[in-house]
């Protein structure tokens, strides 16, 4: 049976894999953040990355590069691959926005949506669903949403102000941006040639209803690798998943 929603599902997507990993050091020292290793995995975060978006039909993946960049592309023309891959180095400086929008234009199908995600993000949900989301809203941009859960425990208390519960490492109660995305082909044109498009072209959407949250489901695998700590509970969480 043929899907009626296939045909407006992006089958591209960029990768942002150019941001230092600070946080992350000694690891970052010496490669990228996308290509540090998750313990226990063989595999750097941009390579359970490429194998995801091959999972959810996506052909075509524009990686924009920056620090260290050699690393990842002697890395990407050694590994064998799922998709079809092509980097991108700034010459210059262009921000986040800016460096979409550089990327953005290699992307094979200029007039087709597009997926992003940000090149530190460990993820697995149904990319599919979020794009058919997307179509249902008739969004330019749809951002994925996630709860993490706060790195300190939390206490409940009554309306006397008695403690009643301890809860360790809640999930938040707000959402956030999850660092993945869907983008319609409109998109691309509303960027900035530099700056920040979480400053101008979010809000203005935003504005005009034509910015959407898609909520990652309950019980998807979310995580942000920001810090060593973050590698290690990973490691611990995926282990504890059996992946």
């Amino acid at each position: 049976m043929t899907d009626p929603n296939a045909a407006s599902r992006p089958v591209q997507a960029v990768v942002l894999a150019g941001g230092q990993g600070s946080r992350l050091r000694p690891y970052t020292d010496d490669r990228p953040k996308p290509m540090v290793e998750i313990p226990g995995t063989g595999t750097p975060i941009i390579g359970h990355q490429l194998v995801w978006l091959a999972e959810e039909g996506v052909t075509d993946v524009v990686v924009s590069c920056g620090h260290l960049a050699e690393v990842l592309q002697d890395w990407l023309k050694s590994a064998e691959l799922p998709v079809r891959v092509t980097t991108v180095v700034e010459t210059e400086p262009l921000g986040r926005g800016g460096g979409l929008k550089y990327a953005a234009a290699h992307l094979p199908h200029p007039d087709r949506p597009w997926y992003a995600t940000n090149g530190d993000i460990w993820t697995r949900f149904s990319l599919r669903d979020m794009a058919d989301f997307h179509t249902e809203r008739d969004a330019v941009a749809t951002l994925a949403l996630a709860r993490p859960r706060l790195p300190w425990g939390a206490v409940k208390t009554d309306g006397f102000g008695h403690i009643t519960d301890f809860i360790e490492a809640p999930p938040s109660t707000f959402e956030i941006n999850a660092g993945v995305y869907v983008f319609s082909p409109a998109f691309a044109g509303l960027l900035p040639e530099r700056g920040d498009h979480e400053r101008t072209t979010f809000p203005h959407l935003a504005r005009e209803r034509q910015l959407a949250g898609f909520p990652i489901p309950q019980g998807a695998y979310w995580r942000a690798i920001d810090t060593a700590k973050d590698l290690t509970e990973a490691a611990k969480e995926l282990a504890a998943l059996g992946r």
